[in-house]
């Protein structure tokens, strides 16, 4: 009876320190879980995006087949525009080719041909040509005048802001915009300089879209140090210059 007694007792001793181990082994496993390194789709969302975008690259450009250009979704499509513009602009820049002349030429040649066209094929015994009735639709026109229209009163409304002295750091960003611009046009023409945001519209998205993590990634630090900067030249600087009447006003 003894040594019964003694048997369950070791055996009543070794479960409890299986399962001591057990517990040990699972608390191991979950901390290890715990320190596991974190995914890399939980990496991409502690990314800060440019700008705080939180579309994708492709909603940001519009959507659409622009958008579809620009990010070279189809490669004979964006490479045919590219070229097109790359051709205008050697036409116009470069062998200085005039726009209204190019028109006229080019006038004159389809209407030449076609009207020969139309009056020897009774004499050669083929069907004149087809000319399609070309006319212009009324709503995308219509839709266009509107935004441009939009985007014109918004324009307007925040050179009256920043004229009127109630944001300074607006007006020292327009202020420094507006600068490099007519530094950037005094060493180009208005189509160079047009042909210069062509060209990097259809090379700097899709670059972007293709290393947006290492991009953002480098702009978030620059961004914090343009702020520590800015936090510096604000108390230095800013801070010292009295506001507008009009801030005085709307404190009051």
């Amino acid at each position: 009876m003894a040594e019964h007694h003694e048997k369950k007792e070791e055996s009543l001793l070794d479960k409890i320190a299986d399962k001591i181990h057990g517990g040990d082994g699972s608390s191991s496993s979950s901390s290890e879980k715990s320190s596991s390194p974190a995914s890399p789709s939980s990496m991409k969302s502690k990314i800060k995006r440019l700008f705080g975008r939180e579309q994708p690259v492709h909603k940001v450009l519009g959507g659409g087949k622009p958008a579809d250009v620009f990010l070279w979704r189809n490669k004979k499509i964006s490479g045919g525009v590219l070229g097109g513009a790359t051709a205008a602009w050697v036409l116009f820049e470069l062998l200085e080719y005039h726009l209204l002349t190019l028109v006229c030429h080019a006038l004159i040649l389809a209407l030449a041909v076609l009207f020969l066209w139309s009056n020897a094929s009774a004499f050669i015994n083929k069907t004149p040509p087809r000319i399609p009735q070309v006319h212009l639709p009324e709503d995308p026109v219509l839709q266009f005048a509107a935004a441009l229209r939009n985007e014109i009163n918004r324009g307007l409304a925040t050179l009256r802001e920043v004229a009127s002295g109630r944001d300074l750091k607006k007006f020292l960003a327009i202020i420094a915009g507006l600068w490099v611009l007519s530094i950037v046009g005094s060493w180009c023409n208005f189509l160079t300089l047009f042909y210069i945001v062509f060209v990097l519209l259809h090379t700097v998205p899709v670059f972007y879209e293709k290393y947006e993590d290492k991009v953002d990634a480098l702009g978030e630090k620059a961004w914090i140090e343009i702020k520590k900067q800015w936090a510096v030249f604000d108390a230095k600087v800013l801070s010292k210059i009295p506001k507008g009447p009009l801030k005085d006003k709307k404190k009051a």
